[in-house]
């Protein structure tokens, strides 16, 4: 069924299986008539009957829908993914707690330690290349987090951090 959605309504196929799953599920069931609007339900429906041509079309529309919805809520998640480095960087400031800079020590030294061994062709020999790119490419995660936690993150987002400002409503 997945495959099927994904091939038809990519997007939607896509956030099914994803934490967006509930939401896309809305969306189908609301378009095929399904009363209950979870992924299970929706799945269920998906792979009890045959696809009709106004069924898919139907998805097609329901596609369409969640892109809208979407693009109206972008703004909604940068304001959660900034509030959320905001009240992280406030607590450092008022408590200087020592586990961000402990975290932020330990990060950058097996990252610096990875990143050495591999620059000098000093990785061991029954290192497993899958496991080995999972480890980097998680303690590269964790370095950009640690930088953005430290010293916020790039232009763009200081020009969405505008934008947000913009948007928010002065209180009086």
């Amino acid at each position: 069924m997945n495959d099927f959605l994904k091939t038809l309504a990519p997007m939607l196929g896509t956030a099914i299986a994803g934490p967006f799953g509930g939401i896309a599920a809305t969306f189908i069931a609301e378009k095929l008539g399904i009363p209950e609007k979870t992924v299970t339900a929706v799945t269920e429906a998906l792979n009890s009957e045959k696809i009709t041509p106004d069924q898919a079309a139907a998805i097609k529309l329901a596609e369409l829908d969640f892109k809208k919805w979407c693009a109206e809520n972008q703004l909604k998640k940068e304001q959660l993914t900034y509030d959320d480095r905001k009240s992280a960087r406030e607590m450092q400031t008022a408590n200087r707690a020592l586990t961000p800079a402990i975290l932020t020590w330990i990060v950058v030294a097996l990252c610096m330690t990875f990143e050495g061994l591999m620059l000098f062709s000093q990785m061991p020999k029954p290192a497993n290349d899958i496991v080995l790119g999972r480890v980097l490419g998680t303690l590269d995660s964790a370095l950009m987090m640690v930088l953005a936690f430290w010293f916020g993150s790039s232009h763009q987002e200081q020009t969405k951090t505008e934008m947000l400002h913009q948007s928010t409503p002065i209180q009086s």
